[in-house]
């Protein structure tokens, strides 16, 4: 797909408004036929149902439903409503399509009045479903029509998509960056101007240790495997990544947390202080730096042993970080929660008014179990938090992704979010439903995935300074996606480099080309 294939048909999308400046108001010399769906995937039924409805009057229109009102499936639509829209107008039969901002079409057929309204005949029965009475009642009370196409096959599209997902990350991110007047060019300029920013980091320090192994056997006695020691490597993790992918992009970075009084406190110090990370550490006596140790044998995850204190931290130390935050002198602060005693039910919202109100606020909440809440950092400026962890804050597992978000939003008052969803890539929302595409997803850009540990991280840091420098989410969630396909490819938890997302960006580009060039 290519720009040439958006502008082709991009004439063929209307608003409401547009459209009936185009056709007129009822009734019309010209017959128009109206269906409405949301067309996630078009299969024969939908052509069928299209091509019979064209026959039926002069003017076919297909009006599609908001990726927001989407409910159906947890992680529907596949294809966004952009995309989904352009699909439709391709089709010779159809000659407009209009995206219908509300939940149902009642309101586009009241506005539109179209000659005949087509219904697939799934929806015929004795007694009509209540939705389809209610366009039924609209349709008639101006004199209209509504009709039934014929139902010889029948599909459905959930069942299609249960199948297998429609590989369209290159169509999605070309239309993504189109409708936005983004261009790769463009990612790479605002690349160079992340080291005119400062950042400063609050929250737990992890130091992730992999211990290598080889299987000897197992215990004939007890169920215990055996296995030599070969060696480990131990990285610096959690917040104290997330300062250090900040840093390699050149940016300046303020991080304050607090450690043990153990040897892993001097790694970690050390650590930070070569990437020149402007350090406010706390030594806490009465508890470790925490540390999580993955023993691997041949590949395999065989045990991860975690060595932690996850009380809250004294109120003397909170202290000291709230006059932090407080006296800090960067464009950013970025709250990273790992719940190892920084931030808590009472420590959060406090940590929270500290932050000076001209600051750019960002939170990120990274947790195994239920007790983190993302919710508790209210009014931020953008929030990076995964499916698992916000549905756990919400008591919510059924929601859509669409409705996670508004969910969030509601609760979290934040003004942006990207929601992280693994190997499906982002979904991200606006509050301000004023700023183009407040609902869009970004699928992921990893090729091959060798560790997954810390993309969460690398895509908080990359976001953080793309909403610095250009304040667009759509950048923020694009660059910050591709920060953590760079960690994804890589062993171990490693700061993520400007020529990694360079080079990142240079082989999407050439995928969108092959792809345009119709390989």
């Amino acid at each position: 797909m290519s720009k040439e294939f958006f502008e082709k048909y991009r004439y063929k999308l209307k608003t409401t408004a547009e459209l009936l400046a185009e056709v007129g108001s009822y009734p019309r010399h010209k017959k128009i036929i109206l269906c409405h769906g949301v067309f996630d995937v078009v299969h024969p039924g939908h052509i069928r149902h299209l091509a019979y409805a064209k026959t039926k009057a002069d003017i076919l229109v297909v009006s599609i439903t908001a990726d927001q009102h989407i409910k159906k499936g947890i992680y529907h639509p596949h294809i966004p409503e952009g995309l989904r829209a352009l699909n439709l107008a391709a089709f010779e039969m159809v000659d407009y399509v209009i995206i219908d901002e509300e939940a149902k079409p009642l309101s586009n057929l009241a506005s539109i009045q179209p000659d005949y309204f087509a219904k697939g005949f799934e929806y015929t029965s004795s007694d009509l479903p209540k939705a389809t009475q209610e366009e039924a009642d609209i349709v008639e009370g101006y004199g209209g029509v509504m009709i039934f196409t014929p139902g010889d096959v029948v599909y459905s599209s959930t069942k299609i998509l249960n199948l297998a997902l429609p590989q369209l990350q290159i169509e999605k991110l070309l239309l993504l960056m189109e409708s936005n007047n983004i261009s790769f060019s463009d990612l790479r300029q605002d690349l160079d101007k992340f080291k005119n920013y400062h950042v400063h980091v609050v929250g737990d320090t992890i130091v992730d240790t992999y211990t290598r192994s080889s299987l000897i056997g197992g215990q004939t006695k007890t169920p215990t495997l055996s296995v030599l020691y070969q060696g480990k490597d131990d990285y610096i993790g959690a917040a104290g990544i997330v300062s250090q992918h900040l840093r390699a992009t050149g940016a300046q970075v303020t991080f304050s947390t607090v450690l043990g009084d153990d040897p892993l406190k001097d790694f970690v110090i050390e650590g930070l202080k070569e990437s020149g990370i402007e350090l406010d550490v706390i030594i806490d006596p009465t508890r470790p730096t925490t540390n999580k140790n993955v023993v691997i044998s041949e590949g395999y995850r065989l045990l991860k042993i975690d060595t932690l204190d996850n009380r809250p931290i004294s109120e003397a130390i909170l202290e000291n970080l709230i006059q932090s935050v407080k006296q800090t002198s960067a464009d950013s602060v970025a709250f990273c929660d790992f719940r190892h005693g920084i931030f808590s039910r009472i420590n959060a919202p406090l940590l929270t008014e500290a932050i000076p109100s001209n600051v750019f606020s960002v939170a990120d909440s990274q947790v195994a179990s239920r007790w983190g809440n993302i919710t508790e950092f209210k009014g931020f400026d953008l929030i990076t938090p995964n499916e698992r962890e916000s549905r756990f804050a919400l008591a919510d597992q059924d929601s859509t992704i669409g409705g996670l978000a508004g969910l969030l939003h509601e609760r979290a008052e934040n003004k942006n979010l990207i929601l992280k969803l693994g190997e499906r890539g982002v979904f991200c929302s606006a509050k301000d439903k004023t700023v183009d595409n407040p609902y869009f997803s970004v699928s992921s850009f990893a090729s091959t995935i060798k560790d997954a540990v810390g993309s969460g991280d690398a895509l908080l840091a990359y976001a953080t300074l793309s909403m610095l420098t250009t304040g667009s989410l759509v950048k923020a969630a694009i660059l910050g996606s591709m920060a953590a396909a760079c960690e994804c490819e890589l062993d171990g938890n490693i700061p993520i480099q400007l020529e990694n997302v360079l080079a990142k960006i240079d082989a999407v580009e050439k995928l969108t080309n092959y792809s345009s060039n119709g390989g």
